[in-house]
């Protein structure tokens, strides 16, 4: 597991001991930023069920201005403190340690919004609606931003969620990226 590209790119991140995560994989994550592109370059980027914090770590090294973890695991929290440090990027970095049901609404009271959140959520419990669901309700997205999910393809994924509707799911063997964006009551099913 690396950084693909930006300022650290190449640089080699940490993954906890056991199968307690399921990091990103390179080719994914790549595929993800190349379709996320110019997006990236100054966002605030929110990372749920941060894991290893690759993702997050990676939108840093492209130039995201901000971006904040939300991983309720201490150990995976001691990890991405290791790749933030590995990579020099911290200074960019939030670790918020709390589950994502509890993160979703402190955020929200913080008022800041995001133009990029990922979510990659432990594949087949069910956490995707109402991960979406919350984001809406809790006005994390800024107006134009994008929720991605990865996913297992065999996962069944709304297409829609509170006012977030999907507009494009790409396959990666296993694996599946869904993009959802806002819309408004105004703009019929």
């Amino acid at each position: 597991m690396r950084v693909i590209a930006g300022a650290a790119k190449k640089r080699r991140l940490k993954a906890p001991r056991g199968l307690k995560v399921r990091p990103t994989s390179d080719r994914v994550k790549e595929a993800l930023f190349n379709i996320l592109g110019p997006l990236v370059e100054g966002s605030n980027f929110l990372d749920l069920f941060a894991g290893t914090g690759s993702v997050g770590i990676e939108a840093l090294s492209r130039g995201a201005r901000r971006a904040v973890f939300v991983e309720k695991n201490i150990e995976n929290i001691n990890v991405i403190k290791e790749n933030l440090s590995i990579t020099g990027l911290g200074n960019g970095a939030r670790l918020v340690c709390l589950s994502v049901a509890q993160a979703l609404p402190l955020l929200g009271r913080e008022g800041v919004k995001y133009e990029l959140i990922f979510i990659d959520p432990p594949y087949f419990k069910g956490l995707v609606s109402g991960t979406l669901s919350g984001i809406a309700r809790n006005g994390l997205l800024k107006p134009g931003g994008t929720v991605v999910v990865e996913s297992s393809n065999k996962d069944l994924l709304p297409r829609e969620a509170f006012f977030l509707r999907l507009f494009r799911q790409e396959k990666y063997g296993d694996t599946l990226l869904s993009f959802y964006q806002e819309f408004t009551t105004g703009e019929g099913k």
